[in-house]
């Protein structure tokens, strides 16, 4: 069902809500915010395949280089070797189960990884294939169903179960992605950054719910693209979750993170995050749950005017 042009809303993805005019949303036991912490990992190949896409502005490194662009290649790479520790560490230290974006070369080319985030106990979903091989408009309807299809294989035989979420590779998608994804199997997409809490997209095959991301909070977009400095960025974590804190006595209302350990799981970093979480956590009425959990909630008790 692609997107349409015309006034207004200008697609047929979803039915506009204003928050304003919805029922009451109720989090288990009275909960006034849910929790969502997606820890992404995402492959950047050294030479991505010819035809493919990734973003001009792909963060890491110094700047972009010509092949072999050493430093941003193993400043991502640090992620993987050292910083999903330490903030998977965090995440547990505080009783948050995280959510692992993972795309299809990190599944293929790390399997240890794999193995370590099934161990404590993270919901894994998909990414894309990687970094570097975003969706885009550019590709065929078979060629972006085959996209999805080789990401969610490559998830499903590792995990050895079916990947109920999917956050693009950079957020990427094309006017039919919500569509494919729902037909392949997938419940839930964190690609439409436009709510505080989740809500039904529209889908001639399957049933899709889209988990907003809080995107200005993403490390990535603040921490990199915007240089935020990473004690303003702790506080601005805090002054979000109060004021969803204070919103959510009337309705529940939803936080989700995303961040990538390459960037937040840096030895001076990590504490800034320790604290933030920490102050989320202190408050009675949080629901720290993993993305399934929280959509498997909302489609029970979808709210009532």
């Amino acid at each position: 069902m692609p997107a349409q042009r015309r006034f207004g809303m200008d697609h047929d993805h979803y039915d506009w809500s204003p928050i304003s005019t919805r029922g009451i949303l109720r989090w288990p036991n009275e909960a006034r915010v849910a929790l969502c912490v997606i820890v992404n990992l995402g492959h950047q190949e050294w030479s991505p395949p010819e035809g493919s896409y990734q973003v001009s502005n792909l963060a890491g490194g110094v700047a972009p280089r010509p092949y072999p662009d050493y430093s941003r290649i193993s400043h991502q790479e640090y992620g993987y070797r050292v910083g999903i520790f330490r903030v998977l560490d965090v995440l547990q230290k505080h009783g948050i189960r995280p959510t692992v974006a993972m795309d299809a070369l990190t599944v293929e080319n790390y399997p240890y990884l794999v193995r370590h985030c099934l161990e404590r106990d993270c919901e894994i979903i998909g990414h894309g294939i990687s970094a570097s091989q975003i969706i885009t408009s550019n590709l065929s309807e078979a060629e972006e169903q085959q996209y999805i299809q080789r990401s969610l294989d490559a998830l499903n035989s590792a995990t050895g179960s079916a990947t109920q979420g999917w956050l693009g590779s950079e957020y990427g998608e094309s006017a039919r992605t919500p569509q494919l994804l729902a037909q392949a199997g997938i419940r839930y997409v964190c690609d439409w950054t436009n709510d505080e809490q989740p809500y039904p997209i529209k889908t001639p095959q399957g049933e899709l719910y889209a988990l907003p991301v809080m995107f200005e909070l993403d490390d990535v977009q603040a921490l990199w693209s915007r240089r935020v400095t990473v004690d303003r960025y702790s506080e601005l974590l805090k002054d979000a979750f109060d004021t969803l804190y204070r919103d959510g006595s009337s309705t529940g209302r939803l936080l989700v993170l995303n961040l990538s350990p390459w960037l937040i799981g840096q030895p001076f970093r990590i504490g800034f995050l320790d604290q933030a979480l920490g102050h989320m956590m202190r408050h009675q009425g949080v629901w720290a749950a993993s993305g399934a959990q929280i959509i498997d909630w909302y489609k029970n008790n979808l709210p009532v005017a």
